[in-house]
């Protein structure tokens, strides 16, 4: 298909409370080689239909769009987005684009793609691991991957992409690491991002399985002391607070969208493998795009308006009391089916 390299942008996506997105993380599919119980039900999901799903084509085309109304940055996700059909097309296509593109992936399948990475200019790599630990890998996952994941981690540091190492942290499950994966960084120039357990339909979260950021800074006091704790500076519209060991070379941070949200910063727009918008990973709607997209419409007033009532906090659950009822978080998708 026709890539439009030389688009312009002459607008911006904003929200009724004058927050710029210009950032799109686009799920490309549902599918995943992992079954993570905080991401996936035990039960397994159902799958849309392939036809609801968007095709190469249409994943450049809603693209395109988004760039035309002045996002910068495009991160693939899924399920796990190197599943998908077409995904070398899609990568060289969106490459093309004015835009920094990067991908989340659970790093199972990464070594076959660092050479299309290389071409494309695609460095800011986020790879999945939630334990160091190869049994306890399995049992978070019920897959047995961890030594491929290991070695693709160290494969991509050391051919220098940007490495970031998403950590969901789960008291009882693997807050007894949290100083082993921040010692993981000493050698390796990669971040450690510890993020706070979210509530999602069916992966059975409660308030007492939250690791904050002052329980992992403690952690990290007494094992690396107080001293020795560098705070680095926050990047714009940054998710995570940041931190280095003082003789380091990689870094840690922790993203905690439940104990201290950064709604104000927001400038992320998601889009689901099926082509609709959700405007807050908390929200339980969503705007379509894609069905007006195959009518021949200009989906560009879809966007538009679909961030536009985009609520101020968290979904529109602007209380704890609100965020933590369970009525709530569960008319939202299960986290495969939202997409990172």
């Amino acid at each position: 298909m026709t890539i439009n390299t030389m688009i312009n942008p002459t607008e911006h996506i904003a929200d009724q409370f004058g927050r710029i997105h210009d950032y799109l993380r686009i799920s490309l599919t549902e599918r995943c080689n992992l079954r993570c119980f905080y991401c996936m039900p035990e039960d397994g999901i159902v799958l849309s239909e392939k036809s609801n799903l968007m095709s190469h084509e249409e994943v450049i085309a809603i693209a395109q769009q988004f760039v035309q109304l002045g996002v910068k940055k495009i991160r693939l996700t899924g399920g796990e987005p190197l599943l998908k059909k077409n995904i070398e097309k899609i990568i060289e296509e969106l490459s093309q684009l004015p835009i920094s593109l990067g991908i989340t992936t659970n790093g199972i399948l990464l070594e076959k793609y660092i050479d299309l990475f290389n071409k494309c200019g695609v460095k800011d790599i986020n790879i999945s691991l939630d334990t160091l630990n190869k049994e306890k890998f399995e049992q978070i996952t019920r897959r047995d991957y961890f030594d491929r994941v290991l070695s693709n981690i160290d494969l991509y540091e050391k051919n220098g992409f940007n490495v970031k190492i998403n950590n969901v942290i789960i008291k009882g499950t693997n807050d007894d690491e949290i100083a082993d994966f921040i010692a993981f960084t000493k050698d390796r120039n990669i971040a450690i991002r510890f993020i706070e357990f979210m509530p999602f339909d069916g992966n059975k979260w409660n308030t007492e399985k939250i690791i904050t950021l002052d329980d992992i800074l403690k952690v990290a006091k007494e094992r690396f002391s107080e001293e020795n704790i560098i705070t680095l500076k926050s990047k714009k519209n940054g998710t995570a607070k940041n931190f280095r060991i003082n003789g380091f070379k990689g870094e840690f941070g922790v993203i905690s969208t439940v104990s201290n949200p950064f709604c104000d910063s927001c400038n992320r727009i998601r889009l689901t493998a099926n082509g609709r918008i959700k405007n807050c990973l908390f929200s339980s709607t969503e705007t379509d795009l894609l069905t007006p997209l195959r009518n021949g419409e200009n989906i560009a007033e879809h966007i538009k308006k679909g961030i536009l009532h985009k609520f101020k906090v968290r979904g529109g659950m602007e209380t704890n009391e609100d965020f933590f009822n369970e009525d709530n978080f569960t008319k939202n998708r299960n986290m495969t089916t939202i997409g990172g």
